[in-house]
């Protein structure tokens, strides 16, 4: 019967015994008492700086644990281990044939799922496997040639894989540490176990997404890239089969659409289809740029320490008028990245290596867009909405995928402004941001920005560059599926992840892959 104890602090930089050290004292235990010590999760607390204290959540065991219990089992932090998870598959019996169109982290995570059930599904992915999209967007960076099918939003491991790797999310489910143990399985750090804040980096995720893509294929997995989704074959309102931009079509019994955020060909053609969908609030704005030592003074108030990670800060601002200014999507020892996945645009996304070792900050700081911001009702007003804004950075850039970019200070009307620096390729050109963004957009996050200051002394800096734009936060459509996670105008199809409106960041849309996956599976085991 091991022990949970929570919320146990020690300074930041304590040596390694002093952990075992602290457990004893908190319950008066000899030194020699603990049979077992393990840590399940680690943080840091920087409120009260320059005090920064590590937080464990740990799981023990006693020599004898009832007595253990009856002395200490008021303690609001002490709790009995719950017993282990076993996650256990039954095989299904293959019947019909599964398609799945994506292969981000919903698309990876449901083909992984089906084939712990012994199933074999086909998966399809327009972009290229992860090596070889690598040497395009390097391309696309260095150079400004794009490949509208191979970039940051399209290929293997989805748009996640040229971001930070952040696996934090809000969402309460029991697969979260099956997907944390998954991704240790294919070469992430094992640390993600216990990180309260846990991120891959994206050297590391394009290994872990490779990992995986061997794994299918030895368990029967059909995948194919550089094909693109075309059309949709139904009879009598439900899916058969697929057509995609090789010419070919697959018949297919259960398809699971995962395409990602920016996939605006995918949404098109679904309306076309006749698919029920509907317009979906998102957020816009720019990407900031601090220097990293910066952000690590105003966080922790040391000049730098080897026991500190790069420090990072999450901020929001809420106004009268119901818009919210916030930080999203935050990338310690970062670069900003062009993230187009189509001629005309410019757009900003962030990406850190697992180290964060990198001199600069960045993360997007976003407002809120609503439905009546859109230019019409259509459900798809929302990808307009992206598009002209997009369009507009393009042009203020130069028209050849630089960014327009602007010193913070100037920004906000203020003296002191200097030249910009930014970690954006190919580059970035200054210009007026108020300009190129909404005037909503401008005005609240020039109100945000002050809040910002408020909250961490010395973010608003000559030293910082705002990046525009930033405009892929989420899916601006949804497409609508009922309880059973089916489509509710065409059976046998389940929109999955971030991009069919479900998710929102790694980890969620992993989760929401393995749902669909498990309802797929059950579906067939019932009919057999």
């Amino acid at each position: 019967m091991p022990f949970i104890l929570r919320n146990l602090n020690l300074p930041f930089d304590h040596p390694a015994e002093a952990l075992a050290v602290a457990v004893c004292a908190r319950f008066c235990l000899p030194a020699d008492a603990l049979l077992a010590l393990k840590v399940l999760k680690q943080g840091l607390d920087a409120r009260k700086k320059p005090r920064i204290k590590a937080v464990y959540t740990v799981q023990f065991s006693v020599a004898d644990e009832p007595d253990f219990w009856r002395s200490h089992g008021d303690d609001p932090d002490l709790d009995v281990a719950p017993e282990p998870v076993r996650n256990v598959f039954p095989t299904v019996q293959q019947e019909g044939r599964i398609v799945i169109v994506g292969m981000g982290p919903a698309g990876l995570f449901a083909a992984l799922r089906l084939t712990e059930y012994g199933l074999s599904p086909i998966v399809v992915e327009r972009g290229r496997p992860v090596s070889e999209r690598l040497r395009d967007v390097q391309t696309f960076w260095g150079r400004g040639v794009l490949d509208p099918e191979s970039n940051v939003q399209f290929g293997e491991g989805g748009a996640g894989t040229f971001s930070d790797g952040k696996l934090t999310t809000r969402v309460r489910d029991p697969n979260l540490g099956y997907v944390l143990e998954q991704l240790v399985r294919f070469g992430a750090p094992p640390e993600i176990m216990i990180q309260a804040k846990p991120h891959i980096g994206t050297d590391r995720l394009r290994e872990v997404v490779s990992g995986i893509r061997t794994h299918l294929l030895a368990c029967g997995a059909d995948i194919r890239f550089r094909w693109r989704l075309t059309g949709l074959l139904t009879d009598a309102g439900r899916v058969r089969g697929v057509a995609g931009s090789d010419g070919s079509e697959e018949s297919c019994d259960f398809l699971v659409l995962a395409p990602g955020h920016s996939a605006r060909d995918t949404y098109r053609l679904l309306a076309e289809s006749g698919v029920a969908l509907e317009r979906k609030p998102f957020a816009v704005g720019v990407r900031v740029e601090h220097p990293q030592e910066l952000i690590n003074r105003i966080q922790y108030a040391i000049a730098g320490h080897p026991r500190l990670p790069s420090a990072d800060y999450r901020l929001a601002y809420n106004n009268a008028n119901g818009r919210s200014a916030y930080s999203f999507c935050m990338c310690p020892g970062g670069v900003v990245v062009a993230g187009a996945s189509g001629p005309g645009q410019v757009v900003t996304n962030g990406m850190s290596n697992l180290s964060r070792n990198a001199p600069y900050a960045n993360s997007a700081l976003v407002v809120n867009v609503r439905e009546e911001d859109f230019p019409d009702s259509s459900p798809l007003a929302g990808i307009a909405f992206q598009e002209a804004l997009e369009s507009r950075a393009f042009l203020a850039g130069g028209a050849g995928y630089h960014a327009p970019a602007q010193n913070l200070l100037a920004f906000l009307g203020r003296k002191g402004a200097t030249a910009c620096r930014s970690t954006y390729r190919p580059g970035v050109v200054e210009a007026e941001l108020a300009a190129v963004l909404p005037g909503f957009v401008t005005d609240t996050l020039r109100e945000g920005l002050i809040a910002f200051e408020r909250q961490m002394r010395g973010f608003v800096t000559a030293e910082a560059t705002l990046v525009g734009v930033e405009s892929r936060t989420s899916a601006p459509v949804r497409i609508l599926r009922g309880g059973d996670l089916q489509s509710v105008s065409l059976r046998r199809l389940y929109p999955a992840g971030e991009g069919a409106g479900y998710a929102g960041g790694i980890m969620s849309a992993a989760l929401d892959g393995i749902r669909v996956a498990d309802a797929i599976a059950r579906e067939i085991a019932e009919q057999s």
